[in-house]
């Protein structure tokens, strides 16, 4: 994404990638932008200007897998019901397209969903992206036409060992001649990245995060919208209200109406997340660590969502 705006600021890019396709918690994740959960003030307007980017991203780049197919989560009784009725009672509900809706209403927009149920909350700015299918999908546009004609040359395979001003060099002994790097580690904290880290005292307590996902085969029906079940409530902080105390646990089973199939398989992903200790609460961590090298990280959880945004901002 960073590599998307420099191009629209009329920038020539050498995109270095350590790794010879992305392996991180860019593709590692559940590929949603999900701005439902996001808590108010800076982190949902930071969301909601993603999510537009994503949406006009969408339209220009093929294959990046965009859909605007919005989330419903789920109340499995009264308790979730109750605190989905909280969340749209929120002053912000109109920004986050928020909806609540009766049994029969959730199975008018997902069909699919047969199970047992109190309701659920409808958020169409959520959207939902493949992330396997979006780096590949973003870098063919650059190389072919993107935001601007040439300008974008990726290299795979290539860490970045040394840094001075104006200059690039990869493990390689490749020398780049540059007027901006910046330097996006994602949760490698070691190597050059964790010297400037170290040097900013852990950079206010960015720490790594494991996150346990699985996959199972395809549902025999088509699931319209991106799902989530009280579970996700516990996580998110827009649904940080008094009725949250008071959630049972959810089952996806009993929510679908049917057996859940196969896994087909599992793995881990490992992000960047600014701590409690971050000043001022930041969303993620910026920071120019040398004359003209900006270093950015720690987006955590909400890297997917607001990436272009993030981005965005690192030029404005």
């Amino acid at each position: 994404m960073h590599a998307v705006m420099a191009r629209r600021r009329g920038f020539e890019v050498v995109q270095l990638e350590r790794e010879t396709e992305a392996r991180g918690a860019s593709v590692r994740n559940f590929g949603l932008v999900w701005v439902s959960g996001r808590r108010a003030g800076p982190e949902l307007s930071l969301a909601l200007r993603a999510r537009e980017l994503w949406a006009e991203l969408g339209a220009r780049v093929p294959g990046l897998g965009f859909r605007a197919a919005g989330s419903l989560t789920l109340a499995s009784g009264d308790a979730e019901l109750a605190l989905l009725k909280e969340a749209a009672a929120l002053p912000d509900a109109d920004r986050r397209e928020f909806e609540l809706l009766d049994p029969a209403s959730v199975r008018a927009v997902n069909p699919a969903l047969r199970g047992e149920f109190a309701g659920g909350l409808l958020c169409r700015a959520d959207a939902i992206v493949e992330p396997r299918q979006a780096l590949p999908a973003l870098r063919g546009y650059l190389a072919s036409r993107g935001e601007r004609q040439g300008g974008y040359e990726w290299l795979a395979g290539r860490e970045v060992t040394e840094i001075v001003p104006n200059a690039v060099r990869d493990h390689t002994g490749a020398w780049h001649q540059c007027d901006l790097v910046v330097l996006c580690p994602g949760a490698a904290h070691t190597g050059l990245a964790g010297r400037y880290l170290a040097a900013r005292g852990g950079a206010s307590g960015i720490r790594r995060v494991r996150l346990q996902m699985m996959q199972t085969a395809p549902m025999a029906e088509r699931i319209t919208t991106a799902l989530a079940d009280g579970d996700s409530l516990r996580y998110y902080p827009a649904y940080d209200l008094p009725g949250r105390a008071q959630l049972p646990r959810a089952r996806a089973e009993a929510l679908l109406g049917a057996p859940i199939p196969r896994v087909q398989r599992r793995w881990a992903g490992v992000y960047s997340e600014v701590g409690p200790a971050a000043a001022g609460h930041a969303l993620y961590h910026r920071s120019e660590v040398e004359p003209g090298v900006v270093l950015v990280t720690g987006p955590g959880g909400r890297g997917m969502t607001c990436s272009p945004a993030i981005a965005e901002e690192t030029f404005l």
